[in-house]
């Protein structure tokens, strides 16, 4: 019987505020067993790109990453972000590892293609490592996860956590029994969007299909549940989706097989 393994996956909000980091450091470090944390940093980007005198461009909510905010994607998400959290779980006694996909090969991506939009250095996820994540989960180490892949051939690529944790998740549900946690602002999916309350506690695939049709789910709720949908598919558990100060909790809303 496979060991369980929970990833969670949080936005660059929680990590950047030093309460709601606090908070999700507490929560994190009691969860038991193995555990993979994946984060964003998308605020505090733009916060010192603009200190830098760099121009964060947005389309349809994704950077488009140039050169020069390449550099400081790289800074932030793999030193400022991911170190402080680090630092945080091991003053927690959670045994935590920093990674970006460069290191050791973990997350290989191919630059994207341009169609519509130019993203510049943007990845998109060719390969997880997923054997030697395995072994150092097994060693007892937590992979703390930047949002930033390699190419193979010296080029950092920025990338998407949410992806980042969808693949990683899939990837090691060979080797573990994994439950995917996508935390955001809000207790889970909700029917009623003005309604905090009206949580959709559990959504299969012809479900979500009619709440999508019925104009219920909308914007970017659609492609988190189609990465919820691609990863049960995948060999994932069950996906979670909740608040990040719920994830101990059995609330928020769920996708099983």
């Amino acid at each position: 019987m496979k060991q369980k393994l929970t990833v969670i996956k949080v936005g660059g909000k929680i990590v950047e505020e030093e309460a709601s980091l606090n908070q999700l450091l507490n929560d994190f470090a009691a969860i038991e067993g193995n555990k993979v944390l994946v984060h964003g940093g998308g605020r505090s980007a733009t916060k010192i790109a603009s200190q830098l005198g760099i121009e964060s461009q947005m389309v349809n909510g994704r950077r488009i990453t140039d050169a020069e905010t390449l550099k400081v994607v790289t800074m932030v998400y793999g030193g400022l972000v991911n170190k402080n959290i680090v630092a945080g779980l091991q003053a927690r006694n959670v045994n935590a590892l920093g990674l970006t996909g460069a290191d050791m090969d973990v997350i290989r991506s191919v630059k994207r293609l341009v169609k519509d939009v130019d993203y510049g250095f943007v990845g998109d996820v060719e390969k997880v490592n997923a054997n030697l994540l395995a072994d150092l989960i097994a060693k007892g180490i937590v992979p703390v996860m930047a949002p930033l892949t390699h190419d193979g051939k010296g080029n950092m690529l920025n990338t998407n956590a949410d992806t980042i944790a969808g693949e990683t998740a899939k990837a090691l549900s060979e080797y573990f029994d994994v439950t995917l946690v996508y935390c955001f602002e809000k207790k889970g999916v909700l029917r009623d969007e003005n309604d905090d309350d009206s949580v959709i506690p559990q959504i299969t695939r012809p479900e979500f299909e009619q709440y999508v049709a019925d104009g219920v789910i909308q914007g970017g709720m659609i492609p988190k549940l189609e990465n919820s949908f691609e990863a049960i598919n995948a060999g994932v558990s069950e996906v979670v989706i909740t608040l990040a100060s719920a994830i101990n909790s059995d609330g928020g809303t769920r996708i099983k097989k």
